[in-house]
């Protein structure tokens, strides 16, 4: 007597779904957090204005049209299309300003952060790995670097080698420099304790080697989520400088000069001084939202 053997459908296993590569995986996370791709976009866009400014600003922002004193923005009530934000005391479109002002902070947020961010890896990859007198020396600077107001350390430098843009954003490259030696000291002393930091020792792998090649693409995470908050600290601080005369100088279109140079109009064109004020706040919103979502998506532990 023969039986004969029905296959159901259900015993056939289900194909598991393809890893994610780490690209897919690290957008996966990064997405999830809404607000970080809100300041993206944001970031994208301004970084679009700054780079195409003088194809998207409506004119230059140099230019002064002396018949459009003070004028309010398009919208309200004696204002003209042709100005859509209005125009400042000196007849300058604040739109096309504004514009080519974010392309000054990208500019200096970018030249800032890199040089802090490379000299801070270099002082703390040598103060984590040789540690001894040469990570007390380098600490200690940094202590007293981190004693002082970061504003008023970066005022101090510029006042010592005169006000420009240049000078600016070397002040504001040092005054960041601490948090980053700080930042990558203590991942090269996490990392030196691994397995892999030994193996590659005792296969008689140099010191430069170590620190450049084992070591410190361990440590990139924490140093990228610092950097793309450093930008949003290094515009504000640009912001600052410029507030108080010691960045761009006239007529060089920055927000924080534009800042400046509407005080006085306070009362009467509150438009002046809103929408550099409104662009220094979206930007530095867009940035730490943005580095709260990198954080999410680089931090293993916090990966659900």
């Amino acid at each position: 007597m023969t039986t004969s053997t029905k296959t159901s459908t259900t015993d056939i296993p289900l194909t598991a779904p393809a890893p994610m590569t780490p690209l897919q995986e690290f957008w996966h996370y990064f997405s999830s957090n809404k607000g970080a791709v809100a300041g993206l976009v944001v970031i994208l866009i301004i970084c679009f204005m700054a780079v195409f400014a003088n194809f998207v600003a409506p004119h230059s922002p140099s230019d002064q049209y002396r018949d459009a004193l003070l004028l309010p923005p398009a919208w309200l009530e004696g204002g003209n299309w042709s100005y859509v934000l209005g125009t400042d005391d000196v007849g300058r479109d604040i739109l096309s300003r504004l514009i080519y002002g974010s392309r000054l902070s990208i500019a200096v947020g970018i030249v800032a952060v890199t040089a802090s961010l490379v000299m801070g890896i270099l002082l703390g990859l040598i103060a984590g790995y040789f540690k001894g007198i040469i990570d007390t020396a380098i600490m200690r600077i940094v202590d007293i670097m981190l004693a002082m107001p970061s504003l008023l350390l970066a005022i101090a430098i510029v006042a010592i080698l005169g006000p420009s843009i240049v000078n600016a954003a070397l002040a504001i490259s040092i005054v960041s420099l601490p948090h980053y030696v700080r930042l990558t000291r203590a991942a090269t002393m996490a990392e030196m304790s691994r397995d892999y930091v030994t193996s590659s020792k005792v296969i008689g792998a140099g010191p430069l080697r170590l620190m450049f090649i084992c070591i410190l693409p361990n440590c990139l995470a924490p140093l990228i989520v610092q950097a793309t908050l450093g930008f949003s600290s290094a515009i504000l601080d640009m912001a600052a400088l410029g507030f108080l005369g010691l960045g761009a100088q006239p007529p060089t279109p920055e927000w924080g000069s534009m800042l400046a140079d509407a005080l006085q109009f306070v009362q009467r064109a509150w438009w002046v001084v809103t929408f550099p004020g409104l662009m220094i706040l979206i930007t530095v919103l867009a940035f730490n939202l943005m580095g709260d979502g990198l954080r999410d998506a680089l931090d293993p532990k916090l990966k659900q």
